[in-house]
């Protein structure tokens, strides 16, 4: 019988640990089947932060290390630094990214600094029991949020493409989600685009993939992927934000 599906080389055999629903699965194998796909899947270097997707390292079959909370992008300099002709992501959190990491990142970006960033949005601390993030909806109720987030009191949520597609470094910056079919081709499109950017030497590049968090919204995950297109959307609207033109793929 033929074989017309399977896992990618791009991933390792051992299981993901994610929660039923959480769409971190689908962001690694896209991830994944992109470096295959390029064939640079020997030559890359992600970088792991904190989060829930801390041991990623154990998923992808590129080579990985670990980093500090937050300190992805600084880490993945040092690295792209020492091995110019490597391909090297960092794959983080929005607490991660936005909150502890927030200085790294606006400055690897600022620098431009020809790295990609998956960039993975769920609106909450995922991995320390769902407090309120940087990324947070103004109402949204979380551990540390009960009554829901209030402007007053908290402040008001971070766009971080839109931040940072006012750094000139920051030469593509693109937002999508993984809610469809549809939706999930142009997220690897994206994803695609970001390394070819980095290959190219152009500069730094941003993919935000708002994702869903089902445990600690306290949502089934049918439920999850409605919230992320009727809820999320319209405070992370998706689109590119900056590198529309650039021509990468040919």
């Amino acid at each position: 019988m033929e074989k017309v599906f399977a896992r990618t080389k791009g991933l390792t055999d051992k299981p993901f640990h994610y929660c039923p629903g959480c769409t971190h699965g689908i962001i690694h194998r896209l991830i994944a089947e992109v470096m295959c796909e390029l064939d640079i899947l020997d030559e890359t270097i992600g970088v792991s932060s904190v989060g829930c997707t801390y041991n990623n390292y154990e998923y992808f079959a590129c080579d990985m290390v670990q980093a500090a909370h937050g300190r992805a992008p600084a880490v993945a300099t040092g690295i792209k630094r020492v091995h110019p002709d490597n391909m090297v992501f960092t794959y983080q959190g929005d607490g991660d990214l936005a909150a502890i990491g927030t200085a790294e990142i606006i400055h690897a970006a600022a620098r431009g600094e020809k790295i990609c960033t998956f960039f993975a949005n769920n609106a909450v601390y995922g991995m320390t029991s769902g407090q309120m993030a940087p990324t947070t909806l103004l109402g949204q109720v979380t551990t540390t949020s009960p009554f829901g987030r209030d402007a007053d009191l908290q402040g008001y949520p971070i766009n971080v493409c839109e931040m940072l597609a006012t750094l000139p470094g920051a030469v593509y910056l693109e937002r999508v989600k993984v809610t469809d079919f549809k939706s999930i081709q142009q997220a690897k499109k994206a994803i695609r685009k970001a390394f070819r950017v980095q290959q190219q030497r152009l500069g730094f590049a941003l993919v935000e993939i708002l994702s869903t968090c089902p445990t600690n919204w306290g949502k089934s995950p049918a439920e999850s992927l409605a919230w992320v297109d009727q809820v999320m959307v319209p405070q992370y609207p998706l689109g590119v934000f900056r590198g529309a033109d650039l021509e990468v793929d040919a």
